[in-house]
């Protein structure tokens, strides 16, 4: 069966994640750099790992509005499209947030330092996108993990220093 592969677009790197063969589970796959062609790279990884749909998540504005990083989006996505000949489709999710999931992730397991958090949190993003895609192409009663799971607590009440 073939993978989805999902896209956290920045200015600055690309976040890819991709599912297992049943479509399940979403996993880190790898950070680009946005400056380098990565339509080309992506392309390749298309190939090489059978990737039948692609999903982008689009920035949308709390409000619910689009803005330029949605235009960039759409753009990068034409680009793409015609580099895979359109033999693969592309789809646009919601990915409001899906940073600050990614962020809230990485403090949970303990990654703290500037390096490793950069080299990652894209990667996480598009995990997020890719979980939440997957989740709903099942319905509710398909998703793998309750609501609660999905609560971030802001503060629970401790502030938290850094040293």
């Amino acid at each position: 069966m073939p993978r989805i592969l999902a896209i956290d677009h920045g200015t600055v790197r690309i976040g890819l994640a991709i599912s297992d063969e049943m479509e399940l589970v979403a996993s880190p796959l790898k950070t680009l750099d946005a400056k380098q062609k990565p339509e080309q790279e992506i392309a390749r990884v298309v190939q090489e790992k059978k990737i039948g749909r692609i999903v982008i998540g689009m920035p949308f504005h709390l409000n619910g509005q689009r803005g330029e990083a949605a235009e960039r989006v759409e753009t990068f996505a034409t680009r793409l499209g015609k580099v895979l000949e359109h033999e693969v489709p592309i789809d646009f999710v919601d990915e409001r947030l899906s940073s600050v999931e990614a962020e809230a992730s990485m403090s949970r397991a303990g990654i703290t330092g500037k390096r490793e958090r950069d080299q990652i949190v894209d990667q996480l993003a598009a995990v997020v996108i890719l979980q939440d895609y997957l989740n709903t192409q099942r319905g509710p009663a398909g998703f793998l993990l309750p609501d609660e799971v999905y609560d971030l607590p802001l503060n629970e009440g401790k502030s938290r220093r850094r040293r």
